[in-house]
């Protein structure tokens, strides 16, 4: 048995309590990890509350990134051995003492970063990778507009786009601003003041945007398609503001030959999940170690104050990542 942060019950953040659960066995390509550190991410408040099951075969236990020390290598591994710190993406099960990765989505922790730093790092930056390479097509020069640019994810896509030499304007609320333009942002525009398609067709004269990063839809939907210029890319990844929108010209998307796509993570292929770590960790993990590109943490709470996270997570204040610290 080890400890680990159990849901009493779907609902919230109340439901969260530490207690004892049954430790995993690594499989043959499977590392078994001590974990050190784990991040929050918005699937864990929604699994929590029953409305987000995890995938077929993975653990139900919340967590889907994690930094420690391999405890136990799978007789199959040959990249990792016991007492190699390493940090990842995972299914579920990061809210625990140990959890199980596969040895091909662990990644090799920076010596100049700490648990909590690392812990931080794979679902935000993976998924930026994902929305801004995979998908948006990036490509130096042009421009890219992220949505929630103080989020987890947004100031890991701000620092991407500004390695990937692109040009970055964001949206964020006024409190959050000044953070974005620090990890590198061109234009922050406050989207509570205005209408932020005004302001991005205003800064860019009238051009508008290759790369949309956008989590809120149906609320922003035709604001991006105003925003995006010839062969523009929109790229959703939630719908925190709603699914719907009630009218929409689309002759916008064909006149600017639009290409509008949508994506989650995790529920990805394992095979499609361990090539973009691959991919991503070849493109940043020596900026990483060259301090050029940082996880973004916001708060550090012990594992034992996971309700509390969770409640701070909805209250939408944080700036970055909420690491939970695993003794």
């Amino acid at each position: 048995m080890m400890k680990a942060i159990l849901v009493k019950q779907p609902g919230g953040p109340e439901q969260l309590a530490l207690g004892n659960y049954e430790q995993p066995l690594p499989e043959p390509h499977q590392l078994l990890v001590k974990v050190h550190a784990t991040a929050l991410n918005r699937a864990d408040t929604l699994q929590r509350q029953g409305k987000y099951p995890p995938p077929k075969g993975a653990s139900p236990l919340l967590g889907l990134e994690i930094a420690g020390e391999v405890a136990e290598a799978g007789i199959n591994c040959t990249r990792f051995k016991k007492g190699d710190k390493v940090f990842g993406l995972l299914p579920g099960g990061g809210y625990a003492e140990y959890a199980v990765i596969d040895e091909a989505m662990a990644m090799p922790m920076p010596a100049n970063l700490s648990m909590e730093e690392a812990a931080a790092i794979p679902e935000v930056f993976l998924t930026a990778w994902q929305a801004l390479v995979w998908l948006g097509k990036l490509g130096s020069g042009e421009r890219a507009l992220i949505h929630a640019g103080a989020s987890g994810v947004g100031t890991a896509a701000i620092q991407l786009a500004r390695a990937l030499k692109a040009e970055v304007l964001v949206t964020a609320s006024q409190q959050k601003l000044q953070a974005c333009l620090d990890l590198g942002a061109q234009k922050a525009i406050d989207y509570k003041k205005a209408s932020f398609n005004d302001e991005v067709l205003a800064y860019t004269n009238n051009e508008g945007v290759d790369v949309i990063v956008d989590f809120i839809a149906g609320p922003y939907f035709n604001q991006n398609l105003d925003c995006l210029r010839l062969d523009g890319r929109l790229v959703i990844l939630a719908s925190l503001g709603g699914g719907k929108v009630s009218e929409v010209d689309l002759r916008k998307i064909l006149t600017k030959r639009l290409q509008v796509m949508g994506s989650t993570l995790r529920s990805r292929t394992k095979d499609y999940q361990v090539k973009l770590t691959e991919d991503m960790s070849r493109f940043a993990l020596p900026l990483f170690k060259e301090g050029k590109l940082k996880p973004v943490i916001d708060s550090v709470y012990s594992w034992e104050e996971a309700a509390e996270a969770h409640r701070y997570m909805e209250q939408n204040k944080n700036i970055g990542k909420i690491v939970l610290r695993v003794s």
